[in-house]
């Protein structure tokens, strides 16, 4: 199982800037006209940690693979995105298949860049996005309560309950994931293929020098909305990883840029998706494995494959501090630090673990 975020925005916001910013040597192709991108531009970005490459020294690994989230640059939306306006239909199906969103707004004044709205405004810009997935979504549950009404058993009248709670809620120009559930109902949601059902990250697009009033504002609307937001100078990134590996720290230094738009962006998601790693590890491979937090061990070997859970017996634990502290898988069993745990454990970030199973 792997995971994906999807990157929206209004035409000319800087949305394949910022993908090139996240990945070495990249080729979405970025333009001053709108809709530069057409069809989705998609790339691995490998998630850093310093915990596997430590296990991976431990074990004498052939290989050492990390966690990795799909990074997807989807061509903007304008207004009337939902009703077909700029193709708005095709790139709406685009979000549909990602698993979080990170909606790019233009945070810098520039008489070069052409501004789709002819000016910069961030809280209206992130409005317009907004109020495209919405009436996209009405008319989702619009279609699915149409469907419904042909069902009469429990499960179809609670989709069908929940339904009616989304629509009054989105039309009152709100994102359906703000919108609070039950605990019955949040089990529902995944019948419920909703656009603003997604985690949703702002990323300010500022200039080197920052994004002065922009920026702010967009991080107060992100603020009272309880959403994530990062300030990344989409450009300056993108012109970073276009350089030498050996270059790429010097020149960040000089632009007074601390942190990298990867690792900005990463540490954001993890949070966003609510995710964390396990690892396995041994002579011919170390491996990172991104879940999100709260997955029982059996859902944890599947993410392997799809055998591992079916044959599920038992998982081998450590803490990975433990087999450090031990130097070794085997010095930390000889210690008594590995623990067998069954099918209600619930996988812990840093267990680096053996899973035991048997399929006929």
């Amino acid at each position: 199982m792997g995971f994906s975020c999807g990157i929206v925005g209004l035409p000319n916001a800087g949305k394949s800037t910022f993908f090139n910013g996240l990945m070495t040597r990249a080729a979405s192709e970025s333009a001053n006209y709108p809709f530069c991108t057409i069809e989705p531009h998609r790339g691995q970005v490998a998630v850093p940690d310093e915990r596997l490459t430590s296990l991976a020294a431990l074990s004498a690994s052939q290989s050492v693979i990390p966690a990795t989230i799909e990074v997807v640059d989807i061509a903007g939306l304008v207004r009337g995105a939902s009703e077909g306006e700029g193709l708005g239909n095709r790139f709406l199906a685009h979000i549909r298949e990602v698993d979080a969103i990170a909606h790019v707004v233009r945070c810098y004044e520039s008489e070069q860049i052409v501004h789709v709205e002819s000016s910069v405004d961030a809280v209206r810009d992130v409005g317009i996005i907004n109020t495209e997935l919405i009436l996209a979504d009405l008319a989702t549950v619009e279609s699915m309560t149409s469907k419904m009404r042909k069902n009469q058993d429990k499960e179809s009248r609670a989709v069908s309950a929940l339904l009616a709670r989304f629509e009054a809620w989105l039309n009152e120009g709100k994102r359906a994931h703000l919108m609070p559930l039950e605990e019955a109902e949040a089990l529902l949601i995944k019948h419920i293929p909703l656009l603003t059902l997604k985690p949703l990250l702002y990323v300010a697009n500022v200039s080197d020098t920052g994004g002065g009033d922009h920026a702010a504002a967009l991080a107060a609307y992100a603020s009272e909305e309880g959403a994530l937001c990062l300030s990344v100078a989409c450009e300056a990134e993108a012109e970073i990883v276009a350089l030498e590996e050996d270059q790429r720290d010097d020149y960040r230094s000089m632009l007074g840029l601390e942190t990298s738009a990867l690792q900005l962006f990463l540490q954001k998601g993890y949070e966003l998706l609510g995710l964390q790693s396990f690892f396995t590890s041994g002579p011919q491979e170390t491996r990172a494995w991104s879940y999100v937090a709260g997955t029982a061990a059996p859902q944890a070997a599947g993410l392997i494959h799809g055998d591992f859970e079916r044959g599920f017996i038992a998982a081998e634990v450590a803490r990975y501090e433990d087999v450090m502290m031990c130097h070794g898988w085997d010095n930390a069993k000889a210690q008594g630090k590995i623990r067998v745990q069954g099918k209600d454990y619930v996988m812990q970030d840093g267990d680096v673990v053996f899973f035991r199973f048997n399929v006929q």
